[in-house]
């Protein structure tokens, strides 16, 4: 079919001998254009492809535990995600916390470990028979865990909550590890931080949970002392994994820190870069 311009500035489709018949006027051409656009854009925003993580270079940098072999620091996943899977299993028979497979990691201050140890836990978990596990890059203001996994982040968690018709899973990122997912980030937004507060945060965690009922979902999110959308995560989520380095933050931020989660129920702490290893399991209860 070609399509050739008439004196009256109309369009005329050439369709075999059938001669030329009239189309729509040029305005109704402009947005038929505009609606093909949206439509390509569309595809390309929730046409995710999977992504690799070289798991091999990343535990010989020491940023990954390799769960392959035991040792002090894999021994010590072990034991933290024991208590979590036992919240995220129990949260179909529990009122009380229905949200047990949203799990949030924090710190107090920027620097304590929370991104090593969200991505940690995740592999861990990834590495269960009844779960897949999904990794959010939530830490909307710096967001450092793709970069650090080696990944080039595309559409994410902003872009979902800052434009209509774009489902979260759409562009949920597939992995070469099995059963493990990453949200990137996403675009950059000014007002970022709100959305994390915002109704449409909900929606996508409500989407999240309704999509897959085997899948645990971690957070990366800001540290608690500099970062408002911390809080307003943490009255989401099910449960929440304090990292606190040792021998660094100050008792008294930690205090701070803790104390800004006092209304939830299920707050688990962990020591880490400990002097005898990188990551030392240190409380498996909860705080309060």
């Amino acid at each position: 079919m070609d399509i050739i311009n008439n004196s009256n500035g109309h369009l005329a489709h050439l369709n075999g001998s059938r001669g030329p018949r009239m189309a729509p006027t040029l305005a109704q051409a402009e947005m038929h254009s505009r609606a093909q656009a949206a439509q390509r854009h569309r595809t390309t925003a929730v046409s995710p492809m999977a992504v690799h993580i070289d798991v091999e270079r990343l535990e010989r940098a020491g940023k990954l535990v390799p769960l392959s072999r035991h040792s002090a620091m894999s021994e010590a996943l072990r034991r933290i995600k024991l208590p979590l899977l036992a919240n995220a299993r129990a949260r179909r028979s529990n009122a009380i916390n229905q949200r047990g497979a949203l799990i949030m990691v924090t710190s107090a201050l920027p620097g304590e470990g929370k991104t090593f140890f969200a991505t940690n836990l995740a592999m861990s978990l990834a590495a269960e028979i009844d779960h897949s596990v999904l990794l959010v890059e939530a830490d909307v203001i710096r967001p450092t865990l793709l970069q650090q996994l080696g990944v080039r982040a595309g559409f994410g968690l902003l872009d979902v909550l800052s434009r209509d018709g774009l489902d979260v899973n759409d562009v949920v990122l597939p992995t070469n590890v099995p059963k493990l997912s990453l949200l990137p980030a996403g675009t950059p937004h000014p007002h970022s931080t709100e959305m994390l507060a915002s109704s449409a945060m909900e929606s996508v965690l409500m989407s999240l949970m309704a999509s897959d009922p085997n899948r645990i979902v971690i957070f990366d999110v800001p540290p608690l002392l500099v970062a408002s959308g911390a809080q307003a995560m943490a009255s989401r989520v099910g449960q929440v994994v304090m990292v606190v380095e040792a021998q660094r933050t100050p008792s008294p931020d930690v205090a701070r820190a803790f104390a800004m989660l006092d209304d939830r129920p299920l707050v688990m702490s962990v020591l880490n870069k400990t002097p005898e290893s990188a990551l030392a399991y240190s409380h498996a209860g909860y705080y309060g």
